[in-house]
């Protein structure tokens, strides 16, 4: 044999026997993690799963933003991500994940997927993604439901509330709607036209409150992401809700101020001048 390949042939066989803590792994860091410990690609860090074990020496490769998760948002954790073989050898345990993910051709069905794989082997249990994510969100169902109740709370006394203030804006009709009267205008006429001031109020105020609730909405999302550090969007104005929030606006007004109307123009004229 020649001398050169006797060489390399000792040099692989030191390489396969040399003891893990020799080995230095790569390793990616969160952007939080990395900007608290003060890292950077190429630096040289110890890993281990307890404190007084941080024998594995792993070199930064790569610092990354994860994905945006509401489910991590209050755990507070930070990770590192290893691959998979360095990360078992960390771990003492070989050939043992706790999960992991199947990624299914296009088209194809995840239920009958999960039922296939469930059948096919013991020891596992395999799970559609939509129902991994219902069960890890339902806080934000329980949240999501509280906040549609106050939502409903809210929406009914603000009807209580603009009814009571077209009652009042036309009740200083009143004695306009006596001259109306005298001078031969129909009820109609009059019923008409105070219809059409309330919807024009109820347009006016929801379009003030859509931009209200658009300046909120950017005010939380600043506040919470940078206090959690995070890309999600804590607070969204969407096109239904702005459409929803007009449409309740205008049905609100038209109707409070229906009632007002037609509670003015039964009213006689010399009542409403303060005559009768």
């Amino acid at each position: 044999m020649p001398p050169r390949l006797l060489v390399l042939l000792l040099v692989l066989a030191a390489v396969k026997v040399a003891p893990l803590a020799a080995q230095v792994v790569p390793v990616a860091v969160e952007r939080r993690l990395a900007e608290r410990l003060d890292l950077g690609v190429g630096d040289t860090v110890r890993l281990g799963t307890a404190p007084d074990s941080l024998r594995r020496r792993a070199v930064v490769a790569a610092v990354y933003v994860p994905a945006a998760d509401p489910t991590r948002l209050m755990r507070g954790e930070l990770q590192v991500r290893l691959h998979l073989p360095d990360l078992a050898a960390l771990l003492g345990a070989p050939d043992r994940v706790d999960r992991f993910g199947v990624m299914l051709a296009p088209g194809a069905n995840p239920e009958e997927a999960s039922r296939r794989f469930n059948a096919s082997a013991f020891g596992y249990r395999a799970f559609p993604s939509a129902q991994v994510g219902a069960e890890a969100s339902q806080t934000f169902v329980v949240v999501s439901r509280f906040h549609r109740a106050i939502g409903v709370i809210s929406i009914v006394a603000s009807a209580i509330f603009l009814l009571c203030i077209m009652l009042l804006k036309v009740e200083e009709r009143r004695l306009d709607a006596a001259v109306m009267r005298f001078v031969g205008v129909r009820r109609r006429t009059i019923f008409l036209a105070l219809l059409l001031e309330a919807s024009v109020v109820a347009l006016l105020g929801s379009l003030f409150g859509t931009v209200l609730a658009w300046l909120a909405s950017l005010a939380t999302n600043a506040w919470y992401r940078r206090f959690y550090d995070t890309a999600l969007t804590f607070s969204a104005v969407t096109a239904d809700i702005v459409l929803l929030g007009v449409g309740l606006s205008l049905a609100l007004g038209l109707l409070a101020g229906a009632f007002a109307a037609a509670r003015l123009v039964r009213t006689r004229p010399m009542v409403l001048w303060g005559r009768g």
